[in-house]
């Protein structure tokens, strides 16, 4: 996916947001910032100039043996000369201080922003997006390893430091007039294609934004437990490396051939400058032969000469800021990006209180972005109150009919309606809150078992008799008995410990049941015993009548044994439903219920017959 944009609108937006985020930070810290930019531009030339002063003043004070005025004097303009330097050495640690404390608030700030903007939308289409991910990586400078926090006080440091170029050069002026200004001009004149060269390897990342995030992957991959196992069984580690490099390779290819273009140019102009410089040393040098010029003048103006080059040259601080500043309208593209988004999803009709009596597919059609149809005209319909299965093999839209009927995606032609109302016109959060979900690839957070379960509700968290029903329908109280309610559930943190597949299906299981204690009315199990046993399935099947009893629920399943005691099995096939009725109904129909059904009973025997 590409993003770029032209670099330099990009860059002054950025200023402008950089900008108003130390103005959101405070006052206080605007003016913080404010003196460190005239710090940057005036203390390093001003301990010039009174060292320069100081050298001046050495015959005289020599020759009185530094006694008397000229001793006095000496030793005031070193003592002057002193504390500016020492001033100017302190710019240092007050600049980090200052980059610290900004920092530390506009982390927060923007890492916040982000993340209420890609959670904002109810659904999750702009999750799997690619320019999403694009500019995710980038706001967050991931990609460059530049954090956009930084960069209004790296923008003042910059600034500081072409102030005390432009500074050195007006001082240089009176003394000649055209001498300052050419220097000035020279700098000014190469300062652009510099700048150029960071703006075309800021570019360069844009358009290769995807490539490098591939990159990341494989060296996240290598370095994370999560395939670590795989990695070492396959002998998988050479080839991780080698796709990284691969891909870092190829998302750098054009920015080295842009960096290589552009610093031609720069070099042919850095001999205007060397020609500059030329002029300048040559003409104090035989001012000060033809005494035109004293010591003291002599002693300003040469240290205040490689000043100048701060007019016009580029730093490594002025590098770094660029590229901050460069993240800032990514951040603000996927806020108003998102915010469109989470318009479109919304709906003005509070769902409360619904479904009463069902909830209705007529013609629907959904496909993804570039892919072929998943459903293909769905005609459907799921009671409130009562169990509904849905089967069919691998790519049939089982999981992508549960994700329309939550508002995850809109479907792309047809209708979707609960209890008659279109299900476009309710709000689609609170309609979402309305179910409770225990989708196939649950997730597994690193949190105490007790959060893992009240993040289900996570508004009535302290309901801890709540909780512990739900851990009891699910299977999963001895579970708690077992490792403790605050244990987290992850090695990965002290007197942490890890669960086995099985064992997180039940805490998973557990976190919808508590969001169906505190309101949920619709219940999905996205194979809900995938990760089981024999024994926990068994038991998973003794509780299914309890578990669904009064909720509109939607069970997934490839087993067969797991569905057949719903009061609706709904066989889908090509993204149509192809039957439907009781297990004993679809048994007597003979098709392709009956026909999976026998194969899995079938293979279910013989397993029998081979373990005993």
């Amino acid at each position: 996916m590409v993003i770029a944009g032209l670099p330099e609108r990009l860059a002054g937006s950025g200023r402008v947001r950089a900008l108003r985020m130390l103005w959101g930070a405070g006052k206080g810290w605007s003016a913080a910032v404010a003196l460190l930019v005239l710090a940057n531009a005036l203390l390093p030339n001003a301990s010039l100039i009174a060292l320069g002063y100081a050298v001046g003043r050495i015959p005289a004070a020599a020759a009185a043996h530094l006694h008397g005025a000229a001793g006095r004097a000496l030793a005031v303009a070193l003592l002057v000369a002193g504390l500016l330097y020492a001033a100017t050495l302190l710019t240092g640690p007050y600049q980090e201080w200052l980059s610290a404390c900004v920092k530390a608030r506009l982390v927060d700030d923007l890492q916040s922003r982000l993340m209420a903007a890609v959670s904002g939308p109810a659904g999750v289409a702009h999750l799997e997006a690619p320019e999403t991910q694009d500019r995710l990586e980038l706001a967050r400078g991931r990609l460059t390893g530049h954090i956009p926090a930084d960069a209004p006080v790296a923008l003042a440091s910059a600034a500081g430091s072409r102030l005390a170029g432009i500074t050195a050069c007006a001082v240089l002026a009176t003394f000649r007039w055209w001498l300052g200004l050419a220097l000035l001009a020279v700098w000014l004149l190469i300062h652009r294609p510099l700048r150029k060269i960071i703006l075309a390897q800021i570019v360069g990342f844009r358009t290769k934004a995807e490539v490098l995030r591939r990159a990341w992957y494989f060296l996240y991959l290598a370095i994370r437990p999560a395939a670590a196992k795989e990695l070492r069984v396959f002998g998988l580690g050479d080839w991780t490396i080698d796709r990284y490099r691969e891909h870092w390779a190829t998302g750098m290819a054009t920015n080295r051939e842009t960096y290589a273009r552009l610093s031609r140019r720069a070099y042919l102009l850095a001999g205007a400058v060397l020609a500059a410089y030329l002029v300048a040393g040559g003409t104090l040098a035989y001012a000060a032969l033809h005494h035109r010029i004293g010591l003291r003048e002599l002693s300003v103006m040469l240290p205040l000469l490689p000043a100048t080059m701060y007019a016009g040259t580029v730093t490594t601080g002025d590098i770094s800021a660029e590229w901050m500043v460069s993240a800032l309208p990514d951040q603000a593209a996927l806020e108003a990006r998102l915010r469109a988004a989470r318009e479109d999803l919304s709906g003005g009709r509070d769902p409360a209180g619904l479904p009463e009596h069902g909830i209705r597919l007529d013609g629907v059609r959904f496909a993804y972005p570039g892919g072929e149809p998943v459903l293909d005209g769905l005609d459907l319909e799921i009671p409130a109150g009562r169990s509904t299965a849905i089967v069919g093999v691998n790519g049939a839209g089982k999981t992508t009919l549960v994700k329309l009927l939550a508002r995850m995606h809109d479907p792309t032609g047809g209708t979707i309606t609960v209890d008659g109302v279109p299900l476009r016109d309710l709000d689609a959060a609170r309609w979402q809150r309305r179910f409770a979900a225990v989708f196939q690839d649950f997730n597994r957070y690193p949190l105490p078992l007790g959060e893992n379960v009240a993040l289900g509700a996570v508004e009535h968290a302290g309901d801890v008799d709540g909780r512990a029903r739900a851990a009891a329908r699910a299977g999963a109280l001895d579970l708690a008995a077992e490792v403790g309610w605050d244990t987290v559930l992850s090695r990965q943190y002290a007197g942490g410990t890890d669960l086995s597949g099985g064992q997180w299906q039940r805490v998973a299981l557990a976190r919808a049941l508590f969001a169906v204690e505190h309101g949920a009315a619709v219940l999905v199990l996205d194979e809900p015993t995938a990760w089981l046993d024999v024994r926990a399935e068994a038991a998973f099947y003794d509780r299914f009548l309890d578990l669904t009893r009064g909720l509109t629920s939607i069970v997934i399943s490839h087993r067969f044994s797991t569905v057949r005691r719903a009061d609706r099995i709904c066989v889908l096939d090509g993204g149509r439903l192809a039957e439907q009725g009781t297990h004993d109904e679809l048994m007597a129909l003979g098709g392709t219920y009956a026909e999976m059904f026998r194969l899995q009973a079938a293979r279910f025997r013989d397993e029998k017959e081979s373990e005993a």
